[in-house]
């Protein structure tokens, strides 16, 4: 026979008492870190790094004093947009600063934060303990990105509200002129001025949506972190290259040049909310391929470093497509596959601006006020010579502008050269005669200035009439 074993003195088993024992607890169930806690923890992560306190102070101090360190300049930088206004008023400096960032601060920004938030990761190997600490890689991806985003618009929000600060304590709350030549009141301009700033973020995002984008698929790999100022710097130089129209805006970066249209009259807004929305759709694609590259990565290889061929499926060729799907929805809104700039748009620009800068210009020289229709300002354009056909962007256009005064019987003659960007913007410069729009300083409310009829800047919308938004 098997002996069994007695039970221990004083114990008492279920058949001699009838209860059974205690249960033993079930452990408390795991839960997922709540986004908001995550998302807290990640700002922090970020806020704690000496490069990213320190780009923040530079977006908040840097761009104030470079404004009113300029405007305190006997020159001025008259290759940017308003920059010849510098003098003038205060509101020209947030759009010179903007200009500046959309081409080189907003892209470098983006890749410091965005591009890096996930890469950080890898380089610190800290994979593991993060989806121990709040074991849901979904809400890990949403704090992220939820933080660079914060940063971000803080970044953006110091450059504008430091440029327009040292603008306006520097020069003066003053009119701005604006590129089609007509006076905007102060608190106009100063609408104006947020409104180009809050256009601006879209791209930003778009650069941001790219940078998570490179930072997930590309792992330790330094092309994640340049990825944003990479591609940045191709829709660039891609805006510089006579483009269709409908390529043009199709680009990521065109809202970087499509807020100009804000500062005319009537608001060219057609280009503008384009490049607002294509801006918008790219970052919600780039961001969501970077969700889905995330939620399907293998997190118990410690060395990820990013692959190379699941970023080229995955990221690349839809952002590819997603670029050819615009292009074909935007050509038939855009003309087809014109450059946009033609003869009739040039001279009804240039027209324009010189019939209302030609009534500034009367009044600081203490001559007779005339309206736009008393003046009747026509334009005649022809590029080069008759041979070339006058359309497309170049430096070769030329323009003879007439006028009438009320009780002259002469018409008004004045010349100018224009040099075309492939945006539509362009600069005029007076050749003659001297009287009307050479170099002469006139007297003006905040001193001496450049005769308003010597050079001007202009912007040709892009769009056909029919399309105007």
């Amino acid at each position: 026979m098997t002996a069994t074993t007695p039970p221990a003195t004083g114990a008492a088993t279920t058949a001699d008492t009838g209860v059974a024992p205690p249960a033993v607890p079930a452990p408390p169930a795991v839960r997922p870190v709540p986004v908001a806690r995550a998302y807290r923890f990640e700002l922090v992560k970020l806020v704690a790094q000496w490069r990213i306190r320190l780009l923040v102070l530079a977006c908040w101090l840097a761009p104030g004093l470079f404004v009113a360190a300029v405007g305190q300049q006997s020159t001025l930088p008259t290759d940017t947009l308003f920059g010849r206004w510098m003098h003038a008023t205060g509101w020209a400096g947030p759009l010179v600063v903007l200009g500046f960032a959309g081409s080189w601060a907003l892209p470098l920004l983006t890749a410091v934060v965005a591009g890096d938030v996930f890469a950080a990761e890898d380089r610190l190997g800290t994979w593991r303990h993060l989806l121990v600490a709040v074991r849901s890689p979904r809400r890990i991806f949403a704090a992220k990105a939820l933080a660079s985003l914060t940063v971000l618009v803080l970044l953006v929000a110091g450059l504008a509200v430091s440029g327009a600060v040292g603008g306006v304590l520097a020069i003066g709350d003053h009119p701005l002129v604006g590129l089609d030549g007509h006076l905007l009141a102060p608190g106009d301009a100063a609408l104006r001025v947020l409104l180009a700033w809050l256009c601006a973020l879209a791209p930003t995002l778009a650069l941001a949506g790219i940078g998570l984008l490179g930072s997930v698929a590309l792992g330790r790999s330094p092309m994640g972190l340049l990825l944003p100022a990479v591609v940045a710097l191709a829709v660039q130089l891609a805006q510089m290259m006579p483009l269709p129209v409908a390529v043009r805006m199709a680009l990521p970066g065109y809202a970087f040049l499509s807020w100009n249209g804000l500062f005319t009259g009537p608001v060219q807004a057609g280009p503008l909310l384009i490049g607002v929305a294509v801006s918008l759709v790219w970052a919600v694609a780039a961001t969501a391929l970077a969700r889905l590259l995330f939620l399907r990565r293998d997190f118990t290889g410690p060395g990820h470093d990013g692959s190379g061929r699941r970023a080229l499926l995955l990221g690349a060729l839809p952002l590819a497509g997603l670029l050819a799907a615009t292009v074909g929805v935007l050509a038939p809104l855009t003309g087809g596959t014109g450059s946009g700039v033609d003869q009739d748009k040039v001279q009804r620009a240039v027209a324009t601006a010189f019939g209302h800068l030609y009534r500034l210009q009367s009044a600081e020289l203490n001559r007779p006020d005339v309206t736009e229709e008393q003046l009747a300002v026509g334009a005649s354009c022809d590029k080069g010579s008759t041979l070339v056909e006058p359309e497309g962007p170049g430096n070769d256009w030329r323009c003879t502008v007439t006028w009438h005064l009320p009780d002259v019987a002469a018409t008004g003659t004045a010349v100018y050269q224009l040099d075309v960007a492939p945006d539509g913007r362009f600069v005029a410069d007076g050749d003659g005669p001297k009287e009307v729009n050479g170099y002469f300083l006139v007297r003006t409310a905040t001193g001496d200035a450049p005769n308003p009829l010597w050079q001007f800047d202009g912007n040709v919308e892009l769009l056909p009439a029919s399309s105007k938004g």
